[in-house]
């Protein structure tokens, strides 16, 4: 005996069917039984059977009354039926297991989806807190502005080598370093600021 070769399959002493194939047949059946038509024929052949076994010369009639054979062929008929509905039964349950399984894996990977998105908007905002922003470079450039017509507004006063630059570099260096800027720009602050 190899084990690199494969076994060759065993001969059955039942008969082999394909169980797809089998199950797409009793679909087919257990859809049918379901079915108005099927009613309205088993009604048809039911009527017909007792009209016949009634009204039919002696000689013709096959099933007298209490219609023995009629009750044999029905409870045939259910016998048949009640298992194929059941296998088609089990089979739609087994697509459905796997469609709420395919479901189930979508949702993860949605969650996940929406989780990776949420992080990525949270840490863009942070990062958004620390740009400079429209409003806060128009604030700067509005304090800058008014800075300067400050210093144009004020008188020219001599400087200690007498040049009129000298005193209002003097003067404006002195205000910022009351109001605490240090002489030196602020770095872009949180948006808010």
């Amino acid at each position: 005996m190899r084990l690199d070769v494969p076994r060759e399959p065993r001969r059955s002493l039942f008969p082999e069917y394909d169980p797809d194939a089998f199950g797409r047949l009793s679909e087919k059946i257990a859809r049918f039984l379901g079915t108005g038509r099927f009613i309205v024929w088993m009604t048809g052949v039911v009527a017909v059977w007792l009209l016949w076994n009634v009204l039919a010369p002696p000689v013709l009639r096959f099933d007298e009354y209490p219609f023995i054979f009629l009750t044999l062929m029905l409870s045939l008929q259910a016998s048949y039926a009640a298992p194929l509905i059941l296998l088609a039964q089990n089979r739609q349950d087994d697509r459905d297991r796997v469609n709420l399984e395919q479901d189930r894996r979508q949702n993860e990977r949605t969650i996940a989806d929406t989780e990776f998105l949420t992080r990525e908007v949270a840490s863009l905002r942070m990062g958004l807190g620390e740009v400079a922003t429209r409003d806060w470079i128009r604030s700067e450039l509005e304090e800058l502005l008014a800075e300067l017509r400050e210093i144009r507004e004020l008188p020219e006063t001599p400087g200690p080598e007498g040049g009129e630059d000298g005193g209002r570099e003097r003067h404006g260096a002195g205000e910022r370093r009351e109001r605490g800027d240090g002489g030196g720009r602020r770095g872009p602050g949180p948006a808010g600021a």
